[in-house]
């Protein structure tokens, strides 16, 4: 990739796992986006992702949901690649999660909240994608049930990666929206009569009140927004095609 990518400095510390967060490009073709979900030419994005496949190596398998802002969490059994080839409906879910290695779980993100979490005891990851209905119905809480459940993975023990997403500085909400979020008073603020919400920080209360330890968690301050020139935004562009990926894997 032309453009260096994003890492989480927790992550990037720990051993057994590999990540990154990719961003735009403006001089690659679609400026590097890497949604095939959005209409664009399939043969630049294949080309886009074929560049992340050099970063986590030639044998490996993508893994990529159609997200639909639910809170369905998938677990991934075997090693096969999906709907990274091609664009596929099939799979549903907003979180991946395994086990197995040389598997790269991919949220594909373009102001919604990005989280990959990593096991180092037991060696499972996880990816989850987290929209306002996605954080409504809690699904980073019930990613890391599931990681209990199908690994035993202990919340503190985790490591937990908060990615780049719209912030509370420009992610304006209708009342309806605002009151379902009152109970995280440091995640709404007003401009008049306008709501604001920070999803990263909703999120981020979610992941503590789990279970995970502070110093385990790294939560993101850019604003997808605000930093549009390196990162898609659906909302500060009124609408758009291009999606950034954020992708795990666990390694050999």
């Amino acid at each position: 990739m032309r453009v260096e990518p994003v890492f989480f400095g927790n992550l990037s510390k720990s051993e057994g796992v590999r990540h990154l967060i990719s961003k735009r490009d403006r001089s690659a073709p679609l400026e590097f986006s890497l949604a095939l979900h959005t209409g664009e030419d399939p043969q630049k994005i294949g080309s886009n992702r074929s560049l992340l496949r050099e970063y986590f190596g030639g044998k490996c398998s993508f893994v990529n949901a159609l997200q639909v802002h639910g809170s369905h969490v998938h677990r991934v059994r075997e090693v096969r690649e999906h709907a990274w080839r091609e664009f596929r409906e099939d799979l549903q879910a907003d979180a991946l999660i395994t086990d197995l290695s040389g598997v790269v779980l991919t949220i594909l993100t373009a102001d919604c909240v990005p989280i990959l979490l990593y096991d180092p005891v037991h060696k499972a990851i996880g990816a989850v994608h987290a929209g306002w209905r996605g954080t409504d119905s809690r699904i980073l809480p019930k990613t890391i049930r599931a990681m209990e459940e199908e690994y035993g993975s202990r919340p503190e023990d985790l490591i937990v990666g908060i990615g780049p997403a719209i912030g509370g500085c420009c992610y304006e909400v209708g009342p309806e929206v605002a009151e379902r979020f009152s109970d995280y008073p440091s995640a709404l603020s007003y401009c008049g009569e306008k709501a604001r919400l920070d999803l990263k920080e909703i999120n981020r209360v979610q992941t503590v009140m789990a279970g995970v330890r502070e110093e385990n968690l790294e939560s993101s301050v850019i604003c997808t927004s605000c930093e549009r020139e390196e990162f898609f935004s659906y909302r500060a562009e009124g609408g758009c095609s291009g999606r950034f990926a954020s992708c795990i894997m666990l390694e050999e």
